[in-house]
């Protein structure tokens, strides 16, 4: 049984503690050039880990940065969808190849695939993901991929990560219009709403309200009326707290941690646990896949529910009967029914449960401190919480119930 730290710990920073063997790993170093002697420590560290997870760190840097691309947490999943399925479908590629007597190098291969799909997203970051590969290439000399062909590996993966890339222009992604929202006592209200988060083609959804999540409980009913004490009385104890003189409670801090991570924070335990337990390069890239597949699913899924019932956020209501209530993290423009945060690590730990059954406790820890995080920053109910793990979990399911089985590539139709 692998041994990790309870749920408390996992929202708060000495998560740093768990990284410790592989953060130097998963830091990228400065980028190197082919005409170097040789690469640095610390470069052929980074690749150590794995083609596949290094170039997923490269894509959470970039997705990382301010302002760059698809960096809201909806929608960091489609990054890391494209990308992971890319480095899987060129590796397997790369192995076919090698049945037929090459030996195309499988690192190459993901890396081929990981810069086509990163420079399609990110083009003004392409010089550097150019010089990032040429350290990839010097750092692969240096630890046993000699005898395997480089530039074959590279062109595989370049020409599967263009496929992708093609396929990836035509998801239609914040294509369709939300449905009008009723206007109704009940339901929520935003200005400038972020509302075009579902519609899109999935990975193995047939439908938008495939898992649509039940109605909520009534506005104004008994179930309603108790959530919603409960969250204020929560809300109550925290402010209480921080009036008495601590200015960051732990349920505070846990409200603000899982504020500022998703997507990013979900594959950065990936593949910590992808190293932890020395994963191959298919594997590792079929586990990424799996993952942001469920990742990117989700979110329609999520979306749909939320599109369905438009349902008041707890400030909201707060306000409109005049009672104490405050935000301690920053309220995302849409409606409360269901929780996104709950619905996308769901989707990710159940599918990593799937991959690591012996950190199946771990996970599942995530899972609850995700959801509660939300209810202690003053943004859900917690049928909201519920409701949005439970579409996480039928998600990731049907995205491993459907997967193609062993070895085989991702379908792009």
């Amino acid at each position: 049984m692998s041994q990790r730290h309870g749920s408390r710990w996992l929202a708060g920073f000495g998560l740093a503690l768990t990284l410790t063997a592989c953060s130097d790993a998963l830091t990228p170093p400065a980028p190197t050039t082919l005409s170097a002697p040789a690469p640095s420590a610390d470069a052929v560290k980074f690749w150590e880990v794995g083609s596949s997870v290094a170039w997923n760190a490269t894509a959470r840097e970039l997705l990382a940065v301010p302002g760059n691309a698809f960096g809201s947490p909806p929608l960091q999943p489609r990054v890391f969808s494209y990308l992971s399925v890319a480095q899987y479908n060129a590796i397997v590629a790369a192995q076919d190849a090698k049945l037929r007597g090459k030996q195309p190098s499988p690192a190459a291969a993901a890396a081929g695939a990981s810069l086509e799909v990163l420079k399609s997203m990110y083009p003004a970051s392409a010089g550097m993901l150019n010089a990032r590969l040429a350290a990839q290439k010097a750092a692969e000399s240096w630890r046993g991929e000699q005898t395997k062909d480089w530039a074959a590996g590279e062109a595989i993966g370049r020409q599967v990560g263009l496929a992708v890339v093609a396929y990836a222009a035509t998801d239609a992604v914040g294509k369709l219009p939300a449905p009008p929202n009723p206007g109704l006592a009940g339901n929520w209200t935003g200005t400038n709403p972020v509302l075009g988060l579902y519609g899109w083609r999935t990975w193995a959804m047939t439908s938008d309200d495939q898992f649509r999540a039940p109605p909520p409980p009534a506005f104004g009913s008994q179930a309603f009326l108790d959530a919603f004490e409960e969250l204020r009385a929560m809300n109550a104890e925290i402010a209480a707290e921080i009036a008495a003189g601590n200015p960051l409670p732990e349920r505070l801090r846990i409200a603000q941690f899982w504020a500022a991570n998703g997507a990013i924070y979900l594959n950065q335990i990936a593949t910590t646990l992808i190293v932890d337990h020395h994963k191959s390069e298919i594997e590792a890239a079929r586990i990424l896949a799996l993952a942001n597949m469920a990742g990117f699913d989700v979110q329609d899924a999520c979306f749909d529910s939320k599109l369905a019932y438009y349902y008041i956020r707890p400030n909201q209501y707060a306000a409109s009967i005049g009672a104490t209530f405050t935000l301690f993290v920053g309220q995302p423009n849409h409606p409360s029914y269901p929780s996104g945060h709950s619905c996308n690590t769901g989707a990710y730990a159940t599918v990593l449960k799937d991959a690591f059954p012996d950190d199946a406790e771990y996970l599942q820890g995530l899972i609850e401190e995700a959801g509660v995080a939300r209810m202690y920053g003053g943004l859900h109910y917690r049928f909201d919480l519920l409701a949005g793990r439970e579409i996480g979990r039928k998600v990731a399911n049907l995205v491993l119930e459907t997967a193609p089985k062993g070895h085989a590539p991702i379908p792009l139709d």
